[in-house]
C-alpha cells in the first residue's frame, strides 16, 4: 500500500536509522545533527552531521507495470508505480577528520543494515507501507561530473563530502477504486483479411 507518502516515509526513514544507530561516546561526545534537507538548507547547514538531499526521483524499469495489490472483494486494484530514490548522504564537520570519521559511520551504518522494515518506514506517518513491504538501500553510481553538477546548480557552488545511495524499490500504490467489471458472457472472435 506505499501511499503517495512512501517518498517522503522513505527519506525520513534513512535519517531516522542514522539518528538511532549514532553513538556520541565514539565521536568524542560530539552531538550530531541528522536532517533531511532541500536545496536552500545548504546556505546555512548544520555544524555537525549527516544531511539526507533528494535530487532525483527515477521509474524502476525492472518492473513496467507491476500488477495492483488484490483487494479484499477479489479484484485487482490499480498498477503501482515502481520508483527508485536518488539521494546523497552529506558528511558535515569543522574538521576534516571528524568529517571523514562521519562519513566511514554513516556508509558503515548503512552497510549494516541495508533494508528498510515498514516499522521504521511508518514511524513518519501510519500505514504509509504494508507490512510485507520493505525499500533496500544500497550504495549507488554517480559520476564525479555528475556530483559536481550537483553540488555546482544545486546547492551553490559549495561542495561538501557527499556519498550517493539509492532506495529501491518504493511501489506507490493508487488510492483510485476501479470499477468493478462484469462476467464474461460472451467471447467474439473478429477476423479480418489484409490486403
Amino acid at each position: 500500500m506505499a501511499t503517495v507518502s512512501a517518498v517522503a516515509a522513505t527519506t525520513e526513514a534513512v535519517i531516522r536509522l542514522l539518528r538511532s544507530s549514532f553513538n556520541p561516546a565514539d565521536f568524542n561526545n560530539a552531538s550530531l545533527d541528522f536532517q533531511v534537507y532541500v536545496a536552500d538548507d545548504f546556505l546555512k547547514p548544520m555544524d555537525e552531521g549527516v544531511s539526507l538531499l533528494l535530487y532525483r526521483i527515477y521509474h524502476d524499469g525492472t518492473n513496467r507495470s507491476p500488477a495492483g495489490r488484490m483487494q479484499p472483494n477479489g479484484q485487482r486494484g490499480p498498477t503501482k508505480l515502481p520508483v527508485e530514490l536518488h539521494f546523497l548522504l552529506t558528511a558535515w564537520a569543522k574538521t576534516a577528520s571528524l568529517q571523514h570519521e562521519i562519513a566511514g559511520w554513516m556508509m558503515r551504518t548503512l552497510e549494516d543494515n541495508p533494508v528498510l522494515y515498514p516499522s521504521l518506514l511508518n514511524a513518519y506517518k501510519d500505514n504509509v507501507f504494508f507490512p510485507d513491504e520493505t525499500v533496500e538501500i544500497s550504495l549507488a553510481q554517480l559520476s564525479v561530473e555528475d556530483m559536481f553538477n550537483i553540488w555546482d546548480v544545486i546547492i551553490h557552488h559549495v561542495y561538501q563530502l557527499s556519498v550517493p545511495y539509492v532506495a529501491r524499490v518504493v511501489r506507490i500504490e493508487s488510492s483510485l477504486a476501479l470499477p468493478p467489471a462484469g462476467t464474461v458472457q460472451e467471447r467474439l472472435m473478429d477476423f479480418r483479411s489484409v490486403g
